[in-house]
């Protein structure tokens, strides 16, 4: 009601207006004349917007009457909406510039927005500030607070209230009741100068008065009480925001941790891979041998410290993620490429290459071993056929038939007939030449060009021989007619023992062939063709009796018939000494294969033993891997006595598996004899040294990983004061209705959960709503399950109070003075310099229409504080 405590008169006036410029000076303008200043409506809708701290509908800017008429509806329409009654008050008056009732109207304001929330011990407005100065003035003597008209007028009670508050700034004790004009201007002035409270009173008119104007006293004595009263409001404020922003700086310690150990690592992997993905061959076997052992220590020596930082990273980003949550602050969400994710995805690349360069190793190992065999092989091969060319091309370019006899052309015909079955048989070794030099181009073989080269010469040359020996043989035709007969028996001799002579140079090639096998069974065959050949050797041996018989016969011709045969066979010129020698060296050579297979043969045995030496400890690691993976996830599931107690059975656990390495390092030392054997498969079991170390890794990171959860657990029952029987109690029915015991809910199973736990869910559309964003808090990626930490911090967070970005607000504008914005005087009066600087450093400057300059927005500030921001 506009007069609820007497009629209204002029001597409000100044009064009015001085409370009406405190105000409106915050919004950087004044008034002078009320009932002129007020008319048009817009600064009295200014001075309703900074008292409330709310905004009222957009002003008319119109210099018309029904634009201001509009003005003050819109401000009287917001009194009314504040639960004020307004009697006989309308927009007209205030634009004609009625005194009476614009002073009615501003005193109704002050009653609202001023007196009326004044609370003290379930008294209010008028009585409850009454209160307030009686108790806050009852120390002090001389001072009587009964009303709001003559019990100030000797001015001891407004310096009481100073002094009872503000003891520095008033000697109380050296005033004197007798004097209430120094009085009355002490706290005047005091109150003007260093409470920031306007002079609303005139000394020499509450003097000379006899009874001074309540509703003056009234105004001006509830600014003192909104000055004092704040005062504690700022404490509690200024302690409320020092514990959001402690905890908002460890975390953002914690985030800037996880950051850079997430940059290390990937930077690590960043650097690695390309050593992996190098896939530059070399042209030796000990050097792809030192790619390997290189391989080895980065294995032993460089990967493993960096799979303890990536469960580390694990963990760290776990518990930091709990902490947020704890402190109801949003999920932290690493930068860019940095996620767990992300690191997961990279540690995968890093293995894939990790792999690959390893296939490709022992591949390089197996071409460099198959290169050097077919090199060597070619190298035996080109040199026997160059020994067997060896002056062939000028044999078939003598020009003896010219002037030979008869006789001796018939031999020469017949020597070069004996030359031609030769080199047919000789053009097969050729064909295998040609074909090994090929297979070394199609290898990569490194020393390519020099074998093209010499194979090039050697197919080169043996054309030459074959157009030689077609221009030679055209030519004995030709003189065919003036030979007589030829001995037949030098050319029997011939013909026998060019193909038994070529019969064993391909024996004593084949002897010295040099042999690789992987398997025992590849070796018992060698030895089986081996046995095979020395069962051909006594019929080759009568083969060469027979040959040196008809030698031994053609000598008995000459002998007998004093043949003139210069002492050579004229068709060939293999003899029976050659025969002998060669014999010789194959019969040297059987046992020299012998012994060599043998050798071989103890060689795979040796293999054998380690292939099986490996199988027995990887056929019980692995199942002894899989077997503790199973136990881990049961034990994560099961409630045996306190969190404390299964995380000390954990720990055990823990130790007694870290106690399992030495076998794994002992696997670890048989795999590298099987690698330095070249050893490259093994029957006897399905686990390669690979499937043991990825299953360890895992073992290490799942009991780690089971280790945080139960920490985090502790962490979250210590932070939101959940007993022990509690969480049992959520243990036991998250269990119960984990029917496939895989650790997580499903929407159905975790709906009866919660109805079991008490939780009123019913089967209509606003049950399904409640059940819907019930579902959206502990499953917010919408995977359609519920793990058992999403269970506990819902359950938690249902159970404990935390702060609010609404409540943070609040406090700032308790310490602004319930500004819009706050300054940096202010937050460094109120705050501890650290944190107080921290504000600072953050808060974006404040644009609204009352801004001044330095003006701090706190508003987005506290909402970031709770929301997505680069806090």
């Amino acid at each position: 009601h506009t007069e609820p405590h007497g009629p209204l008169n002029e001597e409000s006036w100044s009064t009015f207006t001085a409370w009406c410029n405190s105000h409106l000076r915050k919004a950087g303008t004044q008034i002078e004349n009320i009932e002129e200043d007020f008319r048009d409506g817009l600064k009295l809708m200014l001075l309703l917007e900074v008292i409330s701290g709310e905004r009222l509908a957009k002003p008319e800017r119109g210099k018309m009457r029904v634009h201001k008429i509009s003005n003050v509806n819109k401000a009287l329409d917001f009194i009314a909406s504040k639960g004020v009654k307004l009697v006989s008050i309308g927009a007209e008056e205030i634009v004609d510039g009625n005194a009476k009732m614009t002073l009615g109207m501003i005193w109704t304001i002050i009653l609202r927005f001023a007196i009326q929330d004044i609370s003290v011990e379930e008294t209010s407005a008028k009585e409850g500030l009454l209160l307030w100065c009686q108790r806050k003035t009852a120390p002090y003597k001389n001072v009587n607070i009964q009303n709001f008209h003559i019990s100030w007028k000797d001015g001891l009670g407004f310096c009481a209230l100073i002094h009872r508050h503000r003891p520095e700034l008033i000697d109380y004790g050296k005033l004197r009741k007798d004097d209430p004009m120094t009085n009355l201007n002490t706290a005047f002035d005091v109150a003007e100068k260093y409470l920031d409270i306007p002079k609303m009173l005139d000394a020499e008119d509450i003097i000379s008065t006899l009874r001074p104007d309540e509703k003056a006293v009234m105004t001006y004595v509830s600014c003192y009480y909104h000055a004092f009263s704040g005062k504690q409001k700022a404490e509690t404020a200024a302690n409320r925001i020092c514990k959001v922003l402690a905890v908002n700086q460890e975390n953002e310690q914690l985030m800037e941790d996880y950051e850079k150990l997430a940059s290390d690592l990937l930077e690590w992997i960043r650097r690695t891979i390309p050593w992996l993905e190098n896939r530059m061959p070399e042209n030796t076997m000990q050097a792809m041998q030192q790619k390997l052992e290189d391989f080895r220590d980065y294995r032993r020596l460089h990967k493993p410290p960096k799979v303890q930082e990536k469960c580390q990273l694990e963990i760290n980003f776990n518990t930091l993620q709990t902490k947020l949550r704890l402190s109801n602050r949003p999920a932290f969400m690493p930068s860019e490429g940095k996620m767990v994710s992300d690191i997961n995805n990279a540690w995968g690349n890093l293995e894939g290459a990790e792999k690959g360069y390893e296939e490709w190793l022992l591949n390089e190992i197996r071409r460099l071993e198959r290169l050097d065999h077919l090199a060597e092989k070619f190298r035996q091969k080109a040199a026997i056929h160059e020994a067997w060319t060896e002056g062939k091309e000028d044999m078939l370019q003598k020009r003896d038939y010219e002037t030979a006899s008869l006789s001796e052309i018939k031999a020469l015909l017949k020597k070069h007939e004996a030359f031609e079955s030769d080199l047919a048989a000789h053009q097969d070794r050729v064909e295998q030449i040609a074909a090994i030099a090929q297979e070394l181009n199609e290898l990569d073989y490194y020393d390519s060009p020099s074998v093209n080269a010499r194979c090039q010469r050697i197919c080169d040359q043996w054309d030459t021989l074959g157009a030689l020996t077609q221009k030679r043989s055209e030519a004995l035709q030709r003189t065919e007619k003036l030979l007589e007969t030829i001995d037949q028996l030098y050319l029997e001799f011939a013909k026998r023992a060019a193909p038994f002579n070529n019969w064993m140079e391909g024996a004593m090639e084949d002897l010295q062939d040099t042999f690789i096998v992987h398997t025992i069974e590849e070796i018992q065959g060698l030895s089986t063709a081996h046995e095979q050949f020395k069962a051909t050797l006594p019929e080759a041996d009568k083969e060469r009796l027979a040959i040196l018989g008809i030698h031994n016969e053609i000598a008995k011709i000459v002998q007998t018939y004093h043949v003139n045969m210069a002492g050579t066979n004229p068709y060939t010129t293999i003899n029976p000494q050659e025969i002998n020698a060669k014999w010789d060296k194959v019969r040297q050579l059987v046992p020299q294969r012998d012994q060599a297979l043998i050798e071989e043969h103890a060689r795979q045995q040796n293999n054998e033993r380690l292939r099986r030496q490996f199988a027995n400890q990887a056929n019980v690691i692995g199942p002894w891997i899989q077997t503790k993976m199973e136990e881990i996830g049961r034990i994560s599931i099961e409630m045996h006595g306190t969190l404390e107690d299964q995380l000390t059975h954990l720990r055990q656990y823990e130790k007694s598996i870290v106690n399992y390495k030495p076998k794994i390092d002992q696997l670890e030392g048989d795999h590298q004899l099987i690698q330095e054997a070249l050893i490259f498969d093994n029957k006897h079991t399905n686990y390669t040294m690979e499937h043991i170390r990825v299953g360890w890794e895992q073992l290490l990171t799942t009991i780690a990983r089971t280790i945080n959860e139960i920490e985090n657990q502790i962490l979250t029952r210590d932070a939101k004061g959940i007993s022990q029987d509690q969480l049992n109690e959520f243990r036991a029915s998250f269990n119960h209705f984990d029917r496939d015991h895989s650790g997580t809910l499903g929407a159905e199973e975790f709906k009866a959960c919660l109805i079991s736990l008490g939780f009123d869910i019913a089967n209509d559309a606003q049950g399904e709503n409640e059940f819907s964003r019930i579902m959206s808090i502990v499953d917010p990626n919408r995977m359609g399950i519920v793990t058992f930490q999403a269970f506990i911090d819902f359950m938690s967070r249902e159970t404990a109070d935390t702060d609010t970005a609404d409540q943070v607000m609040a406090s700032f504008k308790v310490l602004a003075g319930d500004k819009n914005y706050i300054l940096a005087d202010e937050l460094r009066r109120e705050l501890p310099p650290d944190q107080a600087e921290y504000c600072i450093a953050r808060m974006a400057p404040y644009t609204g229409p009352d801004a001044v300059p330095g003006a701090l927005d706190y508003m987005s500030f506290s909402t970031a504080l709770y929301g997505e921001s680069d806090l």
